[in-house]
């Protein structure tokens, strides 16, 4: 059996083997795309990590940095396993109270980023022409990646991945089932502080791929990047799904080149699955339930969907149980808290800094929340997360199914659901509206149209039209924000 690679060394083997071949094309916001060859991200990534290793990255230090997508993103992260140090990419977007919050949680950083307290600014690392030095030794990671967070509280954590940053070349095992398999064209539209944007760049460098690099998504862009380069495969959002089905004349686009678009990050409408579906055909859209945590992960294809419409899928390299409030397991058809434990039980998938563990029960089983259920054959259905869920005069509302109804009706672009406090009912149901470009909507004419797919308990009680919706780059929303701005309006 192969050893398995280090990351850096798997570049330096790359840029030997194919140093011409286009690693990366950047396409920018403003400007003309730009490209970066095998050997010039390994030139690059040399010259980084000696600026690096000079501030004391190395095995067992944080290299925490806050970029914007650009190609440096990726020669940097490169570069800091090069160091042998952990990567922990965070949003440049962040508010300073939460960049601050999450990076004391860590000793001794060395912080990259346009921030007060950071070691050095982006625009101050070395660019792609700067002298290497000779190559530095190879080491693998260990640990090599974090990702910050700041779940459905805000509070913010951060998730470490203890395990060694390596893998065996070609070796796909489960990746192969989401889609991925060596030499494809891949078409980066997410950011890359996000957990699956990150890790599927890196993993497809790893298994030779031409990222296409997008600064910021942009619907209509990513269509003409897929069809200009003929993209293969791609992590999408719902919410970036959507806004490509929203585009006048997405039928006649050439989308003929995707293999897979591989999506998960949150709940995907019925109606935007099976316009995808209809998009790229069945076998090409590829869903997965699971989190940063890596407990464990559930997967379903298309085809299987139009097979069993709403789930996300079976437990695939792990295992799956539903448990109720007592810690017991549910019978088929019952709602209970989702739990997984990996194939690599009794090893840890994820360490905490900043957070108690997650709820784990004694043989293994990691909850991070979420509520579903699983059919008589072990399918999957998502109802929520626990923190999400509206208690609403004692009946349960999943926002979730309330977005879905929503956001099939016309001119809804997208939409949030969120529990407002309410002396009589507890919580009320109350919806957050973006319409479409040129969409008018009429908030009587919309709840009519939901009284006839949703129970009288589920519909909103008021809906709130919005010209945006303050989602990040990946496609989230904190409820709990929307929730505290509109309560103390009310006061």
């Amino acid at each position: 059996m192969t050893a398995p690679v280090s990351f850096s060394q798997r570049l330096r083997d790359q840029a030997r083997r194919r140093p011409n071949d286009i690693a990366i094309t950047f396409a920018p916001v403003e400007g003309a795309e730009t490209t970066l060859s095998f050997a010039a991200l390994d030139h690059w990534a040399d010259a980084l990590a000696h600026y690096l290793a000079a501030l004391g990255a190395g095995p067992g230090r944080m290299v925490v940095f806050s970029l914007p997508n650009t190609p440096r993103h990726l020669a940097l992260a490169l570069a800091i396993w090069r160091c042998g140090a952990c990567s922990l990419p965070i949003t440049p977007r962040a508010p300073q109270a939460e960049f601050d919050a999450t990076t004391a949680l860590l000793d001794n950083p060395i912080i990259v980023a346009d921030r007060p307290g950071a070691i050095l600014a982006p625009a101050a690392l070395p660019g792609p022409d700067a002298e290497a030095g000779p190559p530095l030794p190879d080491v693998i990671a260990h640990p090599g990646k974090a990702i910050g967070s700041g779940g459905s509280t805000g509070r913010p954590k951060i998730i470490v991945d203890p395990a060694p940053w390596a893998r065996v070349p070609g070796k796909l095992g489960l990746l192969e089932t989401n889609g991925l398999r060596p030499g494809q064209v891949q078409l980066v539209a997410g950011p890359l502080y996000h957990n699956s944007p990150f890790s599927w760049a890196h993993l497809g460098l790893f298994e030779g791929h031409h990222l296409v690099l997008m600064e910021r998504f942009d619907a209509a862009r990513a269509v003409d990047l897929i069809e200009r380069h003929r993209v293969q495969f791609g992590f999408m959002a719902p919410t970036m799904m959507a806004r490509i089905a929203h585009l006048d004349g997405i039928e006649t686009r050439d989308l003929s080149s995707i293999e897979a678009i591989l999506q998960t990050a949150a709940a995907c409408p019925d109606w935007l699955k099976r316009r995808w579906i209809d998009l790229i055909g069945p076998d090409a859209v590829i869903e997965a339930y699971g989190s940063s945590e890596g407990a464990g992960f559930t997967l379903i294809t298309g085809q299987e969907w139009l097979e069993h419409p709403g789930s996300v899928g079976r437990a695939i390299g792990g295992a799956l149980r539903i448990l109720g409030d007592d810690g017991c397991e549910v019978p088929a058809g019952v709602v209970g808290e989702v739990y997984m434990r990996p194939a690599c039980y009794p090893a840890p998938t994820y360490r905490y800094i900043g957070a108690e563990p997650a709820k784990t029960t004694e043989d293994g089983f990691v909850s991070v929340g979420d509520l579903g259920h699983v059919d008589r054959d072990g399918w999957l259905y998502l109802s929520d997360r626990r923190t999400d869920l509206i208690i609403t005069g004692g009946a349960n509302v999943y926002p979730a199914e309330v977005e879905a109804a929503l956001t099939e009706q016309p001119g809804v672009g997208d939409a949030v659901v969120i529990g407002l406090p309410d002396p009589d009912w507890g919580k009320r149901v109350h919806a957050i509206v973006e319409p479409t470009a040129g969409a008018a909507l009429d908030e009587a004419a919309l709840i009519a149209a939901l009284r006839e797919v949703l129970a009288p308990y589920k519909l909103p009680k008021a809906i709130e039209f919005t010209s945006h919706l303050p989602r990040d780059e990946s496609g989230k929303i904190r409820r709990n924000a929307l929730v505290t701005e509109r309560s103390a309006v009310q006061l």
